[in-house]
């Protein structure tokens, strides 16, 4: 195939993911040409207007639809964003590009998670990030702050709020390594499940794209990936649900992955962890043990 059509969104960071991708595409295929189409979701439309509960599937769908009905060919996402059901004709051709999966807190006046002043506000409106924080930091004031990075850190360097807790994928993938960025330990806030990795999307059929896709693969991400959002499936849950997990893959290739389930206002938190060689099987054990510690009441709850 000498050119394809990747599709993707408008924003700054989704531009910036939908390089990476292209020049890993070009170096790993020369001659190939590739177009890059810009589609508005449904998520961009309502951005002002989402509540943390239903935004499953709004940054996502148009540009499957795009894809089914032939008018790109790809499309670049953030995986964590991405349901956890896969869309019936597409298939993930290629996970890539985790080279942080943590999230980092931003404060205006370089605090770290433990030395922010009591009461102080905190910008995010993840659920998952909301449990966590209240979990370690009870006293903290955690207040929804919505739109791309930048604004984000506009508001908060206007004074709407004292910091801001944002995924250290994303600052670097804009260029923007922030002075007072303190990364948050994993004992503290577990990331999203296939937070820091892109996902390309391509027809199920597709049997070129599909062998393009090969070559940009990676196989550790994908396997660290795959644990974590068995985890999430298992437990029944989506994008926007209070369900954390991260996942290594070992040198000697065993998987070692955590996982956590919070109530919004971070209590309780049910922790689980352990390791295996098989993704999915590591995933759903790691689900079945959080259900014995009563995570199915914690999720009904949220």
């Amino acid at each position: 195939m000498g050119a394809v059509t990747m599709g993707t969104r408008r924003s700054t960071l989704a531009q910036a993911q939908t390089d990476y991708v292209c020049a890993k595409l070009k170096a790993a295929w020369p001659d190939l040409s590739v177009a890059v189409a810009h589609i508005t979701t449904e998520g961009d439309r309502l951005a002002g207007a989402l509540n943390s509960g239903s935004s499953k599937g709004l940054f996502t769908s148009a540009l499957e639809e795009a894809m089914l009905k032939g008018t790109i060919d790809l499309a670049v996402h953030s995986l964590k964003d991405l349901p956890s059901a896969s869309s019936p004709g597409l298939r993930l051709g290629a996970i890539l590009g985790r080279a942080t999966a943590r999230d980092v807190l931003v404060s205006a006046g370089s605090w770290t998670i433990d030395t922010l002043p009591g009461n102080a506000t905190v910008g995010t409106s993840s659920v998952r990030r909301r449990a966590q924080l209240k979990a370690y930091r009870p006293d903290l004031k955690v207040q929804p702050v919505r739109g791309n990075v930048d604004t984000r850190l506009k508001k908060m360097e206007a004074g709407e709020v004292d910091s801001l807790v944002l995924a250290q994928a994303g600052l670097l993938r804009l260029g923007v390594p922030h002075s007072q960025e303190s990364v948050l330990p994993l004992s503290v806030m577990l990331p999203a499940p296939g937070q820091g990795a892109l996902a390309v999307q391509c027809r199920s059929e597709a049997a070129d794209l599909i062998a393009l896709l090969r070559a940009i693969d990676c196989p550790d991400v994908r396997r660290a990936a795959m644990a974590e959002r068995a985890f999430l499936v298992a437990l029944g849950g989506g994008c926007a649900t209070p369900v954390a997990a991260y996942a290594q893959v070992r040198e000697d290739g065993s998987i070692r992955m955590q996982g956590a389930v919070a109530s919004p206002d971070g209590q309780p938190v049910i922790r689980v962890a352990g390791e295996g060689r098989q993704a999915e099987t590591l995933g759903n054990s790691l689900a079945r043990d959080a259900l014995r510690k009563g995570a199915a009441g914690v999720l009904r709850g949220s």
